[in-house]
């Protein structure tokens, strides 16, 4: 029985007690089962009778007393105690508990998913680089936890579409373009300019690309080296992150928000909204009307579009796309545009507390780092990458809160020791199959299972982790937290080495084959499930042997 099954069971109960007349009641459709602090207490507990007891005009022991009786006839169910002021402790027979290893190997890469967030359509924007140089420590970290929170929200049942916002428009782009122009041309590094061996290197192939550029005026050559070198740059970007593990669904033009139109018919849409002002010239909206400190200027009065404007565009593009829900992941240097997005949803007739969410992440460091030699000022992703390993970078990255400050230790990565916590879990994965592997060797097989052979202490335990871990991954989803997997897969891997080093899954050479050996190769497979499952969701790869 997964704790899923036991909340329904639960709620079933209420159901019947109000239909019985037990007491009147509002019946929630999920009841709270959670681990209780002392095993002596049972497998599962809930607090519920305090929930509902005060609303049925009852004292929560006595309505905890009027459910128990009821919990007591669950199938699975051994027992059922009442503590304290009305806590419901539930035990469940060995027979309930230890199905849910035959549950999780039959569901495959499909446990751990859940309907949590059915319905829900987001957009999830994130990273979002300036691609005038390559990727580098301070989009490392969005990079990772971004996809992972893609990965958890999808696994939770919303549509999710990943996007990249391609900042292409705009100054910067004509002094890269004038970058790799002096370069070409064995000039200075202009001011304000990029300097970097990468600068060279996009020299060189938008020279093979073109090969008479040289020869071409700076006022013809720039042109074409702003699109040639940004297309190389972009499909730069693009493969790091696919080394990273690392896919986007749209890679969104802001160059096109203007060649379109967009931005100037955002302006008009935000103007039929009434909250756009037009003061010495220059076109406002008034965002302080919906909390922002300040209005927010969209075209000046030299008829230009501000930065924001193209924002408006993008926000109103997002939601004519059909996403009701767009998640912003911004870098901690952005924290003021939290209330001037929120204040562009408002303004736009969005409901600012559910159509946006604005996440801003704490800056990482890495211990030992080493300024790229391609990029000469910066830490590049793809640096990280060669030295640590993308499985040792992404796993780090996501087992910690966005918003906590963290620094990566190298030396601590790079051991194969327990206190290594990706080799930690990675560990217990290859060992699960190497078990496995070794059981089917010695005649092992799932041609028998018997759930009440799994009786011993720590399969009590293993089994207890096993079974919270889609509520783990809705709980991941609902909070924008791929940390909570992280955490609860080294719950996993440490009742699994436990379990391993006290339960023999295949018998000693002299021993038969028995099915407590059969059965229990059905709880070292749904262990390996569940942690592979969940290192994916983590961007994670779950090998087979260390």
């Amino acid at each position: 029985m997964t704790p899923d099954q036991l909340s329904s069971a639960i709620a079933a109960c209420l159901r019947d007690a109000v239909a019985a007349g037990d007491f009147e009641v509002d019946v929630p459709s999920e009841v709270r089962v959670e681990r209780p602090k002392s095993r002596e207490h049972g497998d599962w507990a809930t607090n519920i009778a305090l929930q509902l007891g005060k609303k049925a005009g009852l004292p929560p022991r006595r309505f905890a007393e009027l459910l128990a009786d009821r919990l007591a006839g669950i199938p699975g169910v051994e027992s059922v105690d009442i503590a304290g002021p009305g806590f419901l402790n539930i035990r469940l027979d060995a027979a309930a508990a230890g199905e849910l290893a035959r549950t999780i190997v039959e569901a495959g890469e499909a446990y751990g998913t859940n309907e949590a967030l059915a319905g829900h359509v987001v957009n999830m924007e994130f990273v979002s680089a300036n691609p005038t140089g390559p990727l580098h420590i301070g989009h490392t970290r969005w990079a990772a936890l971004g996809d992972s929170i893609a990965r958890v929200l999808k696994a939770s049942g919303a549509e999710v579409t990943r996007e990249y916002y391609i900042n292409d428009a705009g100054n910067q782009m004509n002094i890269f373009a004038l970058s790799v122009y002096n370069r070409l041309h064995g000039l200075p590094v202009p001011d304000g300019g990029y300097p970097g061996e990468y600068i060279r290197e996009l020299g060189d192939q938008v020279l093979r690309a073109h090969p008479g550029i040289r020869e071409l005026t700076l006022e013809a050559a720039i042109p074409v080296i702003r699109q040639l070198a940004y297309e190389a740059q972009l499909k730069d970007i693009k493969a790091t992150l696919a080394d990273f593990g690392v896919e986007f669904d749209v890679y969104y033009s802001e160059l096109e928000l203007h060649s379109t139109g967009a931005v100037e018919d955002a302006v008009d849409r935000l103007r039929e909204q009434g909250h756009v002002d037009d003061v010495d010239g220059a076109v406002w909206l008034r965002t302080t009307d919906f909390g922002d400190d300040k209005d927010r200027v969209l075209i000046r009065a030299n008829g230009e579009p501000t930065y924001f404007a193209a924002d408006a565009a993008y926000y109103l593009s997002k939601k004519d796309r059909g996403f009701e829900e767009k998640i912003y992941l911004l870098g901690a240097d952005h924290h003021g545009y939290v209330n001037r997005l929120k204040a562009l949803a408002a303004a736009a007739g969005d409901d600012p507390e559910r159509n946006i969410e604005v996440l801003i992440g704490q800056l990482m460091s890495v211990n030992g780092a080493k300024l790229s030699k391609r990029a000469g000022n910066i830490i590049e992703l793809r640096d990280l990458i060669q030295w640590l390993g993308a499985d040792a970078l992404r796993y780090s990255l996501g087992r910690y809160p966005a918003d906590s400050p963290m620094t990566i230790d190298p030396e601590l990565l790079k051991r194969n020791t327990n206190d290594n916590p990706v080799f930690y879990v990675q560990y217990a994965h290859a060992r699960s199959r190497a078990a496995s592997v070794n059981a089917e060797e010695k005649g092992v097989r799932r041609s028998v299972f018997d759930a009440s052979l799994l009786g011993h202490e720590t399969e009590n335990e293993l089994l207890s982790h096993l079974g919270r871990f889609p509520s783990v991954v809705a709980q991941a989803a609902s909070f924008r937290e791929p940390h909570r997997v992280a955490r609860h897969l080294e719950l996993v891997a440490g009742a699994y080495h436990r379990w391993y080093s006290s339960c023999r899954v295949a018998p000693l050479a002299t021993e038969p084959v028995e099915d407590v050996n059969r059965t229990r190769l059905w709880l070292n497979d749904a262990t390996s499930q569940v942690l592979a499952n969940g290192l994916g969701l983590l961007g994670v790869s779950a090998p087979e042997k260390m």
